[in-house]
């Protein structure tokens, strides 16, 4: 290997440290961080541009380096000290990259299939239920994933760590409630709209065409908006003393009745 760095003081890896700990830098800069090699593979499936790999040679070995290189990768071998001060976990394999961000527009998704399924999620914050949502709609194999009004940045290390990798390989758009709306209008989806009010049972819906599952925040649900837009507002029966769920719970619950019913139809 051509490169090392020992120190923590290096230029590079004080840059690098800006990009885990800012959103603001990550943003400047198009780049973001991510670590473990599942996350590394996930990443290149995904289509993501790897920059620079640097890499512990007692966790991560120089010949797994060196396999890299074919992505036209910079390879880097650093000390441990520097990897503790990257790594944002502490059973990460030896592994982390610099990575280019994607823009996640709305026009730059592709719905090959004919009769699409796509969850839209409106305001989240907490960077453990947008990875939650974003593996839900992994296991589920939505066509896309739209993020309205978004409160938080998608390269957030905990959202990365929290789907496990998911947010590589999931088609995901970022984009205001009206320009989400406006979207999904002009393929022609049904919006089901999860609201308590003046809503009807989930399950007694058809999904089975071009669908849009349409969940918000525990705390303040759905804007006006999204009630407006609906084909239907639809709600999950509650059989507690709560009137409310994770919203990636309540995500699964509706979007695996949707495959449901489409299954049945094949």
């Amino acid at each position: 290997m051509s490169k090392v760095i020992n120190s923590v003081n290096n230029p590079l890896i004080k840059q690098l440290y800006q990009l885990k700990e800012k959103s603001r830098q990550r943003k400047k800069t198009g780049q973001f961080l991510i670590e473990g090699k599942r996350e590394l593979s996930l990443a290149i499936k995904g289509g993501y541009k790897i920059e620079t790999l640097l890499f512990f040679p007692d966790l991560f070995s120089e010949s797994e380096a060196k396999a890299m290189s074919q992505y036209g990768i910079d390879i880097i071998e650093i000390s441990k000290e520097v990897f503790q001060k990257l790594a944002h976990r502490d059973t990460t394999e030896g592994v982390i990259a610099v990575v280019n961000s994607k823009a996640h527009q709305l026009e730059d998704l592709k719905l090959t299939n004919k009769n699409p399924l796509i969850l839209v999620a409106e305001a989240p914050e907490k960077p453990g239920n947008i990875g939650a949502l974003l593996r839900t709609a992994d296991a589920a194999n939505v066509d896309a994933v739209i993020i309205a009004n978004p409160k938080s940045d998608l390269y957030n290390p905990n959202i990365i760590r929290s789907s496990v990798g998911c947010v590589f390989t999931t088609q995901i758009a970022m984009a205001s409630t009206t320009e989400a709306i406006d979207f999904l209008k002009h393929y022609n989806f049904n919006i089901f709209s999860a609201i308590l009010q003046e809503s009807e049972p989930y399950h007694t819906q058809d999904y089975t065409l071009p669908t849009a599952i349409v969940v918000g925040t525990e705390a303040t649900g759905l804007t006006q908006e999204w009630r407006d837009a609906a084909t239907q507002n639809i709600s999950i029966p509650m059989q507690g003393v709560i009137d409310s769920m994770n919203v990636s719970v309540a995500a699964g619950i509706l979007i695996f009745e949707a495959v449901r019913q489409r299954r049945i139809n094949e």
